[in-house]
Formats: structure tokens, C-alpha cells, sequence
């Protein structure tokens, strides 16, 4: 089957030095765009994280030191990636919650600017979750009936992820063959950053999801005790968090102009 898509999608997938979406970095880095009428590209990047590669993270990807030593940063494959992506939706297994936070911080990092606003992403594994609670190796046995022989290969997992959801919306007549739909119905609790610091009450407003103000106003806390604000940029939070977090500062100063 083909998806019908409005726009370009980007199936992509991760390697990294670990799971801390703040510190690690990628190792590698595969994306599959897949056009409207079912073009495909396909691109794989080794990427050199500029840190060490922890022996139990390599025992898992099986990514050495060595074999990124002579590879590209990031930051020099960042305006590849951007241009390659900035036109289309994204999705992923687990995307949602790991794999686009640490993109968006790679990116930041990059002096890359990178936000959803303009885009929906679909969360494969979600969608899988609430159908079957499975794992994407045996996502990719159910609903494609092949092994996932190469699995934590970036390349092989993305690829994997594009079949899985074809199959997805194939077999579940509940799921329609749409891209705001299909990112709609794998997004779990919405925030407004995308590691979870700062969630939504049922009026649409950014609070805190964590500490002490916990369940309040975003606005409401940075009037009260402006102090935090600057506590929270010094912090070892997100750069993403911290830009959300800066967007709400300069919308609630420019309404006092206004």
C-alpha cells in the first residue's frame, strides 16, 4: 500500500551514547523520506559525538569509537539534515519521546533552529503499544511476518518502522490513511516542550509538570518569582525547554506592552 500523504514524511531513527536527551549525542542517524505517491530516499549518516561511546552502549548498537573517530559531527551534518527534513512530518519508533527531543537538541546545539509547529509526528510505537504492547521486533514479525535480523542498526530499524506502519494501517480499519490522524491518535499526554517539563491544562496554558510549582501557570510563576526563570536557563534542563520557556517570557512581556 501506499500512504496518502499531503506532504513529505521522514522516518528516521537514532544511535546515541545513551538515553539523557540533555548530555548524549548521536552516533548515527538514518532517515527515510517518503513523498507523496511513495517516493523514497534513503540516507545513513556515521556521526563522530565528540564524547566517548560507553562499552555498554556499544554492546547494544554496536557503534565503536573507532568507527566514528574520522566521521562528521553533528553540528558539520546539521544543515543537511535540516534542509533534508524542514519540509516534512516526522516519525519514528519511540520518536516521540526520544528519538525528536534529541534531534532538537543536536540541532540547538548546531545553532540549527528546529520546532514541530509546522508539522505532526507519528509515533509508530505508540500506535503499536495500544494495539498489540509489543516491542518493534516483534511489531515487525506481527504485522509484516519477517525477522528483524540487523535490529539497533539505525538503518534497519528505520526501514523496519516504514513497513510496520504501512501494515498498521492496512490491517486496523480504525486507523485512517492520514498523517495528522496517524500522529493524533500515537501522541500520548501533549506538551509544550518535548521532555515533558512543561504539559497543558485543560485551557490550552503551559504549566510546570515538575517540582515544587508542580500543576501551575508558567505565566503565573515567572511574575511571581522571577528569580526561577534564570535558575531554570542555568539549569541542566533542554535547550528546547529552555527556549519554549524563554518563547512564554518574551509573549508574556510583549502582552504588558501591549
Amino acid at each position: 500500500m501506499i500512504l496518502n500523504l499531503s506532504k513529505p514524511i521522514c522516518f528516521f531513527d537514532l544511535e546515541t551514547t545513551g538515553i539523557n536527551i540533555s548530555k548524549d549525542r548521536i552516533v548515527e542517524i538514518s532517515i527515510l523520506k517518503v513523498h507523496p505517491g511513495g517516493k523514497e530516499e534513503r540516507h545513513t549518516w556515521l556521526v563522530n559525538p565528540e564524547m566517548p561511546i560507553p562499552k555498554e552502549v556499544t554492546a547494544i548498537h554496536g557503534i565503536t569509537d573507532a568507527d566514528v573517530a574520522d566521521k562528521p559531527t553533528f553540528k558539520e551534518l546539521a544543515k543537511e539534515v535540516h534542509n533534508l527534513i524542514k519540509d516534512s512530518d516526522l516519525a519514528g519508533f519511540n520518536s516521540n519521546r526520544f528519538d525528536i527531543p534529541l534531534l532538537a537538541e543536536e540541532m540547538l546545539r548546531a545553532d540549527v533552529d528546529f520546532d514541530m509547529k509546522n508539522r505532526v509526528a507519528v509515533d509508530v510505537q505508540t500506535i503499536f503499544h495500544k494495539m498489540e504492547q509489543r516491542t518493534l521486533s516483534a511489531a515487525y514479525k506481527f504485522y509484516c511476518d519477517k525477522n528483524l535480523d540487523d535490529a539497533h542498526s539505525a538503518e534497519a530499524d528505520t526501514n523496519a518502522t516504514y513497513e510496520v506502519l504501512k501494515a498498521q494501517v492496512e490491517k486496523y480499519d480504525e486507523l485512517q490513511n492520514d498523517t495528522k490522524f496517524l500522529a493524533e491518535f500515537s501522541s500520548r499526554k501533549k506538551f509544550a516542550d518535548f521532555a515533558g517539563f512543561i504539559n497543558f491544562n485543560k485551557k490550552g496554558e503551559e504549566c510546570f509538570s515538575f517540582g515544587k510549582h508542580k500543576g501551575k501557570r508558567v505565566v503565573d510563576v515567572l511574575q511571581e518569582e522571577p528569580g526561577y526563570f534564570g535558575w531554570l536557563l542555568n539549569a541542566d534542563f533542554p535547550l528546547y525547554t529552555k527556549k519554549v520557556l524563554t518563547a512564554i517570557k518574551l509573549r508574556q512581556f510583549n502582552n504588558k506592552l501591549l
